[in-house]
């Protein structure tokens, strides 16, 4: 047909005005093209200069400064107004089908008002982000030009008589409304901005937050079309393939989203709920939040119920595709001069749906819509959660996801005055808490990211059944009720698999307990050969767990095969009905409808009872929150304002100075000749005598009774004051009760002068904070060098600082390098003297000091130090030594106060108290002569740090060649090194994980995977069939793809009829479709049962085989190794490989493999689709290959959390999977809890401001990673969900041009229509999980990198059948030119060392550290490298021997005393093979048979972890009781009394008397540091640098005055 604008139909002038101009519809439609021509012509050229001169603008984030009001409304008019203009269009497209000859005035206004209304939208961005509103007045004429031409085309239609049941009308009256109200928008803009017709336009100014460049978050601040498709995240994603993404590239948030501005939300609506009338009333959490935050819930919800309403265009337009499909062509012409106005002819809307392209183009933006809108359902759920999460982490703390991050702060703060009564009396756990802030917050967090399914899924449901009973009558309710009833059975496999979760986190703990002490005490397990004893004991411990993980496995198997089994159950119980009621089966457009509706339907009713679960759970996290929020909450300082003046009695003060302290001349000699110390000069800010004065002091730790009573103290100001007393007798208490931390019954404490904000606080436990040292010495005081200096040398911290691998800048704590006792102490101590503070409270520095560090500490650390700051100290302490120096003692028994004075005082009026005191301090001279020339503990603790750090160093080095040897391997091709790390997936690492789960397994998987998509595709290609055959007969055809339904008669006999041959049809298609139904749920259960349990073998061999490696690695191995590395492979790693891989496994097969049987059906039924599918392909390998880079890259921020996913498979809530790891979420939570295990430390020295601020900064860090991770989940589904709906409109665009062409049937349409909706829901599983298999297959690649480790030769050139069983029986040792090193890199620790020890002989081996003493002694076990000469005992080469063998015939005693959990009787004999006569005789010769039968069980009686119930001495006896009852004719004794003699004084004179007695008949070789033990050897063997430098009877080496042996004698005498 001619093109023409206004028509050339046969007898009809268009052009004619006759009756006027307005009356001829031509016209008045090119009357309404003149507004858009003129909008284009105005505004094309300001655009291009606009763009232009964007680029100059730079100061701010401009493409998102929204400047205008109504700029959100204006967007939403003009995506309403664009959807209008679609539907003129195809209006207008097609009535012009229904005219004589085109007209192209039907829809040419229509395009162009498309147009024109997407100039304006693009025109006004760049207006607005110019901030120019002068040309906004353009708009303003444009809006006015088409709001009066649509008027009068709405008005001349009125006139002739074209009314609502006409779709032209509705469509003119709605653009009429639309233009109007854009109009009005324009208005306000110009009447807020006053920049058209007043003199002083209004002058904007940016956002703070988009003046502040860091701020990298702009999802509030950009137009609504960025907003929903996350068009701004497009540079991070687009960036991260270049370079990774980092912590500081994302930036900070928003003010709107910090942490403090939604606590202050969430605090004033908890607080507005307490009354005057009522103030004792408890306020509740839920109306809290719902103030708070209910808004945004309630847009979420909005969102949602038109997602979910949305979702049902799709059914409803397949079935009206299938339906109208072969109709179209055969639609009777109405009668036209009947529907003709204006000469043309006009339409109601169901003509228009009646038309299939109509139709497509509708489902393909009811799909845009629905995806769009469910995504920022999801997102401003999200967003919720992470705000209402920081509130919260203020107000109690949450371990996991978004929600908790406002109840962060609420918790935070609370803890802050959390009563310390609460936790020393066990009301409230450092457990507890950590299980609030980990455990209750996310169940309100979860609760609430379901919120919108709890109403959103009844009106799905409900929608559901209406439009199934629609579409198929009762029929369709069976199949429905198939869907309801099986929900319960879900419900119930979600609840077991909870408890399994429970019972396997059990097991977990407790194998992972056992696998920490093996690794613990892995050296003392070779040197007996009981490593095979303590693996197998955590084999057992891995089979329960492995018993729950297969129970596990099998629910959650159940519930993957529920989810795919029951809407194939459903569609067979459906159509079977059918059949029967009907006597028919269902039509192509019913059936297909009916398909994809079961499937909507199956994921409201599947979350359901996972919904249910969590409105339960958060009603408990509530209720508990709300217990702790009323908790007690530790006293105001309105009794504490110590502005009371206080003199001070010093009369009895004796003029004299400070005595230094001489170790040669013992302390109760100094005491005789004490005099008391000259009064210390008050700092120029304290004005009164008394610092602190306690009057009639009651207090108590919770309980009625007092823990101290009758208190009547004060602290002179300025002075060194002492307090002392017995263990327990209320000292540290007292502290504590003057910091006010304590529950004061009766009495007062007084501060002068406001010294109550001015207390450095050191307590007897050492507190550090996860922070490098100096940050822990300064505590957020300013760094002053020389102060900083000054306090360094006080502590003696120099020379482990300078051990530590970058100084003081070494991260320290619990996340950081592990420290002794000593040194945390001494740094605690350090903190408390670089505070600049008035008072400073030392609660038993000593205590870990051994008594060198004591006495510099001391000397200048407290006389020094403090003395020239002029600073009150408060000191308790055991060390009565150091009493002399006190200005002012305190003495304390029984919580009350024995005594108050100075020590002339005392000296004077209770001679019985200073003599008692004379006594104790003579004890401990005698202790202490002892120890003035031995290695002190302080430089065993130096040598322990510096070989963990000479190891390590050594170890990262190894690690650094071995990644870089890996790289040089793997990056082959011209891409850049960091890209191709990054963007390629393990699938080296992927093979080695399906290995070990066991080809069987894997075969098994892959062929029922491929057997069961293939069934699922023969069901649905089986009822396209069925249902087509039906549409073929109804239509007069017999034949269906060339395949005749006779009845077998002869071309001469009578057709059958229509009936007949449908139920023919019926028995023939009906029998298949039920057995192809029933193979398919019994291939989805072998499917799931076939993953999870592949992932369970997997984990099973993994474990075995990494135990084993670790178990059997060489001693080198453990010293290079941090503990911390090796435990990660067997917690987290191992985890990860049980729980999480299986599912993402299963579910990455089923997505690629129901996207790739979708293309492959669309592709087959439409071969035309495949030309479409070209450009599709590429556009989505672009989004995954960016996607996963970015994911990847956001999780060295952000890691996967499953274990709820695993649980329930919530199909389409995937976000929640993301928690944040150790650059955001560990410091959060390690924050937390240094906060609450030092929250007295905080409190005395008044620096909570400082550690909320701090949990802020932390709170708002993890925060902005979390939103960067899911809005980065939004660019992904958003995007792969538009490229679903292309893939549909072209597949349904591609059926409808193939069936005109007679093609294909109606049947195959809906199937691939129905496939194609497939592709939406899961094309961004697909990239989702390969980032997440991605990330977890990092897992296994660890574990693998440890199953590379080469293992001790266990196995010997002798067979252990070769050896005597007696063997040793003698004890002879021969040491020949040996040659010893821990690795063949290393250099030699020993050097061609010879030797000869006859049998019985009792051999002391010394020599100062490093000379090689230990070293010999892991020789004698064959521990360590011997590559030259070897060692014979008895007349066997050990080299030899099978090290079971050797190490089982040999007895050590080691410098550390190592127990391990379980009974005295496991202890002492772990292989059983001793009677209990043989145990008690053992601990009898270890004096310790006593102390035994006085404990419940005796020899069964229980050792916890790591002998924590015993003294250190008592477990060092216990060793010894270990070393007899094993019958070795040699026992190698290791530095056994170097530390622990201090500790335990008798435990020295025990070994020696056992040696000389139960070991008289025994070869002993005693490696020693202190010369005097070895005195009564037979043989001494003097090692140096590796080298045997002395070597013979002790009373020889002594003639040697020369010697080296003598020297060492000489200075231990």
């Amino acid at each position: 047909m001619a093109l023409s604008f206004c028509g050339n139909d046969e007898g009809i002038n268009a052009y004619s005005v006759d009756k006027g101009v307005l009356n001829n519809g031509c016209f008045v439609d090119a009357l309404n093209l003149v507004p858009h021509v003129f909008l284009l012509f105005i505004t094309f050229p300001i655009l291009f200069i606009g763009w232009g001169s964007q680029s100059s603008k730079v100061q701010i984030h401009h493409n998102t400064w929204l400047h205008f009001p109504g700029h959100n409304l204006r967007w939403i008019l003009t995506f309403s107004l664009l959807f209008v203009h679609v539907c003129e269009f195809a209006e207008g497209i097609v009535s012009n089908k229904m005219m004589e000859t085109n007209h192209l005035h039907l829809f040419m206004p229509a395009f162009m008002g498309f147009v024109a209304a997407t100039t304006s939208v693009v025109y006004y961005h760049n207006i607005e982000t110019s901030n120019f509103p002068k040309l906004l007045l353009v708009l303003f004429i444009y809006w006015v030009l088409a709001f009066i031409t649509k008027s009068i085309k709405l008005w001349k239609f009125a006139e002739h008589d074209v009314g609502p049941r006409h779709l032209r009308f509705c469509i003119t009256a709605l653009l009429v409304i639309l233009y109007g109200l854009l109009m009005a928008v324009e208005i306000n803009v110009i009447r807020v901005r006053k920049y058209v017709f007043f003199a002083n336009p209004q002058k904007v100014k940016p956002p703070e937050d988009l003046q502040d460049l860091g701020v990298r978050f702009l999802q509030p601040f950009v137009n609504l079309l960025s907003k929903a498709t996350y068009w701004w995240m497009n540079p991070l994603i687009i960036g991260a393939h270049k370079r990774p993404i980092e912590l500081k590239k994302i930036g900070k948030l928003p003010i709107a989203m910090r942490a403090l501005t939604n606590y202050l939300r969430l605090k004033d609506a908890y607080e507005d709920q307490r009354t005057a009338e009522d103030p004792d009333r408890a306020p509740s959490i839920w109306r809290s939040m719902y103030r708070a935050f209910g808004r945004p819930i309630l847009l979420s919800s909005t969102f949602r119920y038109l997602a979910d309403l949305l979702g049902f265009a799709g059914p409803l337009c397949i079935s009206g595709i299938v339906q109208y499909l072969n109709t179209d062509n055969d639609v009777a012409t109405p009668d036209k001069t009947k529907e003709r106005y204006f000469d043309v002819y006009f339409m109601s809307s169901t003509e228009l749906l009646k038309n299939t392209s109509v139709l497509a183009v509708l489902l393909f933006l009811a799909l845009i819509l629905q995806r769009t809108f469910l995504q920022a359902s999801y997102y401003v759920t999200i967003e919720t959660g992470i705000n209402l999460r920081g509130a919260l982490l203020e107000l109690c703390n949450p371990l996991r996801c978004p929600f908790e991050h406002e109840f962060l702060a609420m918790i935070y703060n609370k803890i802050l005055r959390l009563s310390t009564s609460n936790m020393s009396m066990g009301e409230m756990t450092l457990g507890q808490i950590n299980n609030l802030v980990a455990i209750e917050t996310n169940q309100l967090m979860w609760f609430l990211f379901l919120c919108p399914n709890l109403w959103a899924m009844p009106v799905q449901i409900v929608m559901g059944v209406i439009l199934l009973y629609y579409l198929l009558g009762w029929s369709a309710l069976v199949g429905a009720s198939v869907i309801v009833l099986l929900a319960p059975v879900q419900y119930l496999i979600a609840t077991k698999l909870a408890d399994t979760q429970k019972s396997s986190l059990e097991h977990s703990t407790d194998r992972l307990k056992k696998t920490t002490e093996i690794l613990k005490g892995i050296k003392l397990l070779k040197l007996y050969a009981w490593e095979n004893i303590f693996c197998d004991s955590v084999e057992e411990t891995r089979g329960k767990e492995l018993t729950s993980l297969k129970t596990f496995a099998f629910y959650t198997s159940m519930s993957i095969f529920m989810n795919a089994a029951i809407p194939i159950a459903a569609v067979l119980a459906t159509f079977v009905m059918h059949h029967f009621i009907n006597k028919t089966g269902p039509s192509p457009s019913e059936a297909f409808a009916a398909l994809a509706l079961f499937h909507i339907l199956v994921t409201p009713l599947f979350l359901l009872s996972t919904v249910v679960r969590f409105a339960v759970k958060a009603l408990v996290s509530v209720q508990k929150l709300g217990e702790f929020l009323q908790s007690d909450e530790i006293g105001d300082d309105c009794w504490r304002n110590g502005d009371v003046p206080i003199s001070f009695e010093a009369g009895k003060k004796h003029l004299g100075t400070t005595k230094a302290i001489n170790r040669k001349k013992p302390m109760r000699y100094q005491m005789d000749n004490y005099e008391q110390p000259t009064r210390r000069q008050m700092r120029p800010t304290e004005t009164e005598d008394v610092a602190v004065k306690v009057t009639n002091g009651f207090f108590t730790w919770g309980s009625n009774l007092s823990t101290l009573s009758d208190i009547n103290i004060r602290i002179p100001t300025g002075q060194l004051t002492m307090i002392v007393g017995q263990v327990g007798c209320g000292k540290s208490s007292l502290l504590l009760a003057m910091l006010g931390e304590m529950q004061t019954i009766d009495g007062r404490v007084y501060w002068s002068n406001k010294n109550r904000y001015s207390v450095a606080y050191a307590t007897q436990k050492s507190w550090l904070l996860n922070a490098t040292v100096e940050e822990n010495i300064t505590f957020g005081s300013p760094f002053n060098k020389q102060r900083y200096k000054a306090v360094i040398d006080a502590c003696s911290l120099q020379p482990d600082i300078d051990l530590l691998p970058f100084g003081d800048q070494t991260e320290i704590g619990e996340r950081g390098i592990n420290l002794s006792g000593g040194q945390r102490q001494r740094i605690c101590v350090a903190r408390a003297l670089y505070q600049n503070t008035n008072i400073v409270f030392l609660d038993d520095p000593f205590s870990a000091l051994d008594i060198h560090l004591s006495d510099h500490l001391m000397q200048e650390g407290i006389l020094k130090f403090l003395q020239d700051d002029k600073r009150t100290v408060v000191l308790v302490t055991h060390k009565l030594q150091y009493l002399i120096h006190a200005d002012w003692i305190i003495a304390m028994k029984d919580g009350s106060v024995l005594r108050e004075g100075t020590l002339k005082d005392i000296q004077t009026h209770d001679v019985e108290l200073y003599d008692h005191w004379k006594t104790l301090m003579n004890r401990q001279d005698q202790e202490l002569e002892k120890d003035i020339q031995q290695d002190s503990q302080t430089l065993l603790e130096r040598k322990t740090l510096r070989r963990a750090f000479y190891s390590r160093e050594a170890k990262n080095q190894m690690d650094d060649e071995d990644e870089e040897e890996e790289e040089e391997e793997e990056d082959d091709d011209n891409m850049s090194t960091t890209t191709n790390r990054r963007s390629k997936i393990p699938w080296r690492v992927c093979w080695c994980y399906l290995s070990s789960g066991g080809f069987f397994m894997v075969f098994l998987m892959v062929s029922s995977k491929l057997l069961k998509h293939s069934v699922i595709v023969a069901i649905d290609y089986w009822l396209a069939l069925w249902t087509s055959s039906k549409t073929n007969q109804s239509t007069g055809g017999g034949t269906f793809n060339g395949t005749s339904f006779s009845d077998g008669s002869s071309s001469n006999s009578t057709l059958p009829t229509a009936d007949s041959l449908e139920a023919q049809n019926d028995s023939y298609y009906l029998p298949v479709f039920i057995i192809l139904c029933a193979a398919g749920i019994t291939l989805c259960l072998i499917t799931s049962l076939s993953v999870e349990f592949l992932g369970l073998s997997a984990a099973t061999n993994l474990h075995h085989n990494l135990l084993n490696k670790i178990i059997h690695a060489p001693i080198r191995f453990f010293d290079i190794t941090p503990l911390g590395q090796i435990l990660n492979r067997f917690s987290a790693d191992t985890n990860i490989i049980d729980q999480h891989i299986p599912p993402t496994l299963e579910s990455l097969t089923r997505s690629t493999l129901l996207c790739l049987s979708a293309i492959g059906v669309i592709s087959s039924i439409t071969p035309a689709f495949l030309l479409a599918l070209v450009p599709l392909a590429v556009a989505f390998y672009f989004i995954q290959k960016y996607f996963r880079v970015a994911s990847k890259s956001t999780h060295s921020i952000c890691t996967y959390m499953y274990s709820y996913i695993i649980a329930y498979k919530l199909l389409y809530i995937l976000d929640l999977q993301d928690l944040l790891d150790d650059s955001t979420q560990l410091p959060l939570l390690c924050h937390f809890s240094e906060t609450a295990e030092g929250l007295t430390t905080i409190r005395a020295f008044r620096h909570e401001a400082r550690f909320k601020q701090r949990m802020l900064e932390l709170t708002d860090t993890n925060n902005t990673a979390y939103l960067f991770l899911s809005a980065a989940n939004r660019w992904l589904e958003v995007r792969t969900d538009y490229l679903g709906a292309v893939i549909v409109l072209m597949a349904a665009g591609a059926a409808i041009w193939s069936l005109r062409y007679g093609l294909q049937s109606g049947g195959l349409v809906g199937l691939g229509l129905t496939y194609a909706l497939t592709v939406t829901n899961y094309l961004n599983w697909v990239v989702r999980n390969l980032a997440d298999l991605e990330v977890q297959m990092a897992a296994v690649k660890k574990v693998n990198s440890f199953l590379s480790t080469e293992s001790e030769n266990y196995e010997g050139s002798m067979d252990s059948s070769q050896v005597p069983e007696n063997w040793p029986q003698d004890g002879e040792i021969k040491i020949q030119d040996l040659c010893v090193r821990y690795d063949p890199m290393l250099k030699p620790v020993l050097k061609h060392v010879n030797a000869y020890i006859e049998p019985g002989q009792k051999v002391g081996i010394c020599g100062r550290t490093g000379s090689g003493k230990s070293s010999l002694s892991l020789a004698f076990f064959n521990m360590v490298d011997i590559f030259e000469g070897k060692i014979v005992i008895d007349g066997i080469d050990i080299c030899k021997l099978p090290l079971q063998t050797l190490r089982s015939r040999l007895s050590i005693i080691l410098q550390d005393p190592v127990l391990f959990s379980g009974s005295i009787r496991f202890n002492l004999d772990p292989e059983r093979t001793c009677t209990d006569d043989r145990l008690w005789e053992a601990l009898e010769i270890a004096q310790l048979k006593n102390m035994v039968k006085t404990l419940p069980g005796g020899l069964d009686a229980v050792v916890t972890e790591g002998g924590e119930n015993f003294s250190v001495g008592q477990r060092q006896l216990f060793c010894l009781a270990r070393a007899f009852v094993r019958k070795s004719s040699i026992l190698i004794m290791d530095e056994a009394t170097g530390v622990y003699r201090q500790t335990w004084p008798r435990c020295e004179n025990i070994l020696q008397k056992v040696v000389m007695t139960a070991f008289a008949d025994r070869t002993v070789v005693t490696i020693a540091h202190r010369v005097h033990t070895i005195l009564t050897a037979d043989l001494v063997i003097v090692m140096k640098r590796g080298n045997i430098l002395e070597y013979d009877k002790p009373e020889t080496l002594l003639e040697q005055e020369d010697g080296m042996f003598a020297s060492f004698v000489k200075a231990d005498m």
